[in-house]
C-alpha cells in the first residue's frame, strides 16, 4: 500500500511538472561519415540540474525507458543497435524494482546506418522516454522528432581514409529557429516562430497555486450540488445504510469512508482521457474559444436552466442506473463502488447541469487539460466528504435542516445563473466571430432581467411548476432577493458608461458596444478593438518596426476574445490613469489574439515543429509565436521586449495594480540601460 502511495504521488507530481510545461531536457544532433557509406549518428541529451534519464534497458514495472524508433528508406541499413553508455543501477522504492539511469547532466548514444545507394536519402524517427528528478516526480517526454540526410555512396568507390570525418552539425525539427515574420515553406516542413536574440530565464512560477484554485472551485461545485434534491436526502438515508446493516460502527466507518471515495474517485476518472491524450498546448484553446462550441454550450445551458425550472428532467438511460443498481448487491468494497456509481448516475439531473457548467467555465478561462482533472477531483470530493464525516460523526445528522420546497428553490436559483452562464458562452463566439449580434448593451440588459426575475422569484413573486407555497420568508431568501436586486442594479448602471469592475471579463469588453463604435475611431486611430483607447497595433512585425522608428520598448500583450481574466486586467488594471499614461506614451502595445479566427493566406500557413500542428488561422500564428519563445499558453501573458528583441522585464499574466505597475516601470528601466549601454 505504501509503495501504490508512493508511485501515485510521483505521478501526480509528474502531472503537475508537465502542466506547468517544464522541458528539462533538450537534444543535439550531429552525424559523421565513417566511409563512403557509413554514418555515424549522434543523440545527445542535455539535461537540466538533478534530472535523469533512464536506460533503453529498464526493466518492465518501472519508469519508461529511453526509445529510438527509425523511418528508414529501403537503401538504408542499421548496424546493430543504439549505442548508450554506461548507466547506474539503483533499487527504487517508488518503482519497488531496480532501475538503470544515466547520473551525468549530458547523455550521448550513437548508432551507425549505412546506405547504399548513390543519391543523398533522408532518414527521421524520433525519442520517446522519461525523466524523472526526486523533489518533482516523472515526467513522460513529449515524442521528440530527429531527421538526418545521409550521403550518397560514390559509384566509383572512395577509399575510407579519403572521408572527411570531421562531425557535423544536425539541426533538431524541434530547434528550428526563423525570425517571428517567417512562415510557410514547401509541403512536409515545420517551422516555429522564433524571435531572433530573445534569451529568457525558465519560468519558477507557481502554477501549483491555480491547480489548488481550480480544485477549490471544483469543490465548491460539489457543495452546491449536495444542496440538490437528488443528492441532499441521500445523505442520511446511506449514512443510516451504512452504520446499522455494517454489523459493527467501526466496519460502518470503513464503509462509507470507502464510498466517499469512489464518489471522489468516480468523477475524477472523467478527466484521465484528457490528461491520457495528451492534448497538444493549444489545442484546448482552440476547442474552448471554437464559435461552434461556445454556441454548443449555449443550448445545453439553456437546456438544463429549463430542466432546473422543473418543466423537464434530463436523466441518463434508466438501464445504466439499473445495471450499477445490481452490482451495487455484490457487497464488499466492490459492491459499495457499484452504489456510488448508482448515486453518480441517478443524481445527474441535478450534478450534471452543475458540474458543466463549471466545466465549461474553467476550460473558457483557462484551457488546459489538468484543470479539468483538478476541477473534476474537487467536485467529487466535495460530494463524497459528508457520507465520510456524517459516518464519522452521526449526531451530526440531527442538525441537518430537513428535505422540503427549499430544495427545489435551490434548483429554480440555479437554473436562472445557468441563463446567466449560457449568455456569457454566446457572448465569447459572437466576440470570436465579430458577428456584433451580442455588444455589451445587450448583455447588460439581458443580465439584469435575469437577476431581477431572480429577486421577483425569491419574493414569491414568480412561480415553477413544483414550487410549493412559501409559508414565511426567512432571512436567507430576505437576504439573497435583496443580493440580486442590487446586483440588477448594479448591472444596469454599466448601460450608463459604468466599469462593472467587479464582473469585469463576463460582459464584452468597453469597446465592443454601441457607444464605443464612433469614439473609437478616433481613440485609437481607425482601430475598434484597442482597450480603453491605448493605442495598439495587432501584428507582431508591424508593431517591433514601429518599436525600432520610436525607439520605445514593445509591450505583447497575449490575449483573447473569450478570455475572462484578459477583460478583467483592461477593464481593472489598465483604465487606472498612471498605467494608462504609461502604456499610451512609453511604450508600443501590441495586442495578439490567439483565438483569433481569421485564416491565414495560404503561403503563410506552416506546421509547427513544436507541437506538429497546423497554422491556419492568425490566432494560431500568434499562439504558436507564445507557446515557443514564452514556453506558455495562458492568457494574458504580456512580455516587454527590446527592439532589438531582448527582453527587458520578466513576463507577467493576470495580476494586481501594483505589481503590474512595476513590470511596466521596469521595462521602461531596462529599456533607458540598454539605450545608455549603447
Amino acid at each position: 500500500m505504501r509503495k501504490l502511495t508512493l508511485l501515485v504521488l510521483t505521478l501526480l507530481m509528474g502531472v503537475l511538472a508537465q502542466a506547468q510545461m517544464l522541458n528539462p531536457i533538450k537534444w543535439q544532433y550531429s552525424q559523421k561519415q565513417l566511409d563512403d557509406s557509413t554514418t555515424e549518428l549522434k543523440f545527445t541529451a542535455v539535461l537540466e540540474d538533478k534530472w535523469h534519464l533512464y536506460s533503453q534497458f529498464t526493466p518492465d514495472g518501472g519508469p519508461m525507458p529511453t526509445e529510438f524508433s527509425f523511418n528508414l528508406p529501403k537503401t538504408v541499413k542499421r548496424i546493430g543497435k543504439v549505442v548508450e553508455p554506461k548507466y547506474e543501477k539503483k533499487f527504487e522504492e517508488v518503482f519497488g524494482v531496480d532501475v538503470y539511469s544515466f547520473p551525468q547532466s549530458k547523455v550521448v548514444f550513437t548508432h551507425k546506418v549505412v546506405n547504399t545507394s548513390t543519391k543523398e536519402v533522408e532518414i527521421s524517427g524520433e525519442i520517446n522516454g522519461m525523466t524523472c528528478k526526486d523533489e518533482v516526480g516523472c515526467i513522460p517526454m513529449e515524442p521528440t522528432p530527429f531527421k538526418f540526410k545521409l550521403k550518397g555512396k560514390s559509384a566509383e568507390g572512395v577509399k575510407t581514409s579519403a572521408i572527411d570525418t570531421t562531425e557535423q552539425q544536425v539541426v533538431a525539427p524541434d530547434t528550428v529557429q526563423n525570425t517571428a515574420s517567417v512562415a510557410g515553406g514547401k509541403s512536409g516542413d515545420c517551422k516555429d516562430l522564433v524571435i531572433e536574440g530573445l534569451v529568457t530565464k525558465e519560468e519558477e512560477k507557481g502554477e501549483s497555486e491555480s491547480y489548488w484554485f481550480i480544485f477549490l472551485l471544483g469543490f465548491g461545485g460539489g457543495l452546491v450540488a449536495l444542496l440538490t434534491p437528488c443528492v441532499f436526502p441521500m445523505i442520511p438515508l446511506t449514512v443510516s445504510f451504512f452504520t446499522k446493516n455494517a454489523g459493527t460502527r467501526k466496519k460502518g466507518l470503513f464503509l462509507a469512508v470507502t464510498y466517499g471515495l469512489s464518489i471522489a474517485a468516480i468523477y475524477t476518472l472523467i478527466a484521465v482521457p484528457f490528461i491520457v491524450a495528451k492534448v497538444p498546448p493549444d489545442t484546448l484553446n482552440e476547442i474552448a474559444t471554437s464559435a461552434t462550441l461556445n454556441i454548443v454550450f449555449f443550448v445545453i445551458f439553456v437546456a438544463f436552466a429549463i430542466s432546473f425550472f422543473g418543466y423537464y428532467e434530463i436523466a441518463l438511460p434508466s438501464s445504466l442506473a439499473n445495471k450499477a443498481d445490481s452490482a451495487s448487491n455484490m457487497g464488499g468494497l466492490i459492491g459499495v463502488f457499484f452504489m456510488a456509481i448508482t448515486l453518480a448516475l441517478v443524481s445527474f439531473s441535478c450534478t450534471g447541469p452543475i458540474l458543466g457548467s463549471f466545466l465549461a467555465g474553467t476550460l473558457a478561462t483557462n484551457p488546459d487539460p489538468y484543470n479539468i482533472l483538478f476541477v473534476m477531483l474537487g467536485f467529487g470530493t466535495a460530494l463524497g466528504l459528508p457520507f465520510a464525516l456524517f459516518a464519522a460523526f452521526p449526531a451530526w445528522l440531527n442538525s441537518l435542516p430537513k428535505s422540503g420546497g427549499w430544495l427545489n428553490s435551490v434548483k429554480v436559483v440555479l437554473g436562472f445563473l445557468e441563463l446567466g452562464m449560457a449568455l456569457k458562452f454566446l457572448s465569447n463566439a459572437d466576440l470570436v466571430e465579430q458577428w456584433g449580434l451580442l455588444k455589451r448593451e445587450t448583455f447588460l440588459v439581458i443580465w439584469t432581467l435575469l437577476a431581477f426575475g431572480l429577486a421577483a422569484y425569491l419574493l414569491g413573486l414568480i412561480k415553477f411548476p413544483h414550487d410549493s407555497k412559501i409559508k414565511k420568508f426567512g432571512p436567507i431568501r430576505i437576504g439573497l432577493a435583496t443580493v440580486f436586486a442590487a446586483s440588477g442594479i448594479y448591472f444596469a448602471t454599466g448601460l450608463f458608461g459604468a466599469n462593472l469592475e467587479l464582473i469585469s471579463g463576463f460582459p464584452p469588453p468597453t469597446f465592443y458596444s454601441y457607444a464605443a463604435k464612433s469614439e473609437s475611431k478616433v481613440e485609437t486611430e481607425g482601430d475598434n478593438h484597442c482597450p480603453q483607447g491605448i493605442p495598439c497595433e495587432h501584428d507582431f512585425d508591424v508593431a517591433m518596426e514601429r518599436a525600432k522608428k520610436e525607439n520605445k520598448p514593445l509591450l505583447v500583450d497575449f490575449t483573447g476574445w473569450a478570455c475572462v481574466n484578459c477583460r478583467r486586467m483592461e477593464e481593472g488594471v489598465w483604465v487606472d490613469p498612471e498605467v494608462k499614461k504609461i502604456m499610451s506614451e512609453q511604450y508600443v502595445l501590441v495586442s495578439l489574439y490567439v483565438d483569433e479566427k481569421k485564416e491565414l493566406p495560404a503561403e503563410e500557413q506552416f506546421t509547427s515543429c513544436l507541437t506538429g500542428k497546423r497554422v491556419k488561422t492568425v490566432g494560431n500564428k500568434w499562439s504558436n509565436l507564445q507557446i515557443v519563445n514564452f514556453k506558455s499558453n495562458s492568457q494574458p501573458q504580456y512580455v516587454v521586449l527590446s527592439p532589438q528583441g531582448n527582453l527587458l522585464a520578466e513576463p507577467v499574466g493576470y495580476t494586481d495594480k501594483n505589481t503590474y505597475l512595476t513590470f511596466l516601470k521596469t521595462g521602461v528601466d531596462g529599456m533607458k540601460a540598454a539605450v545608455a549601454a549603447k
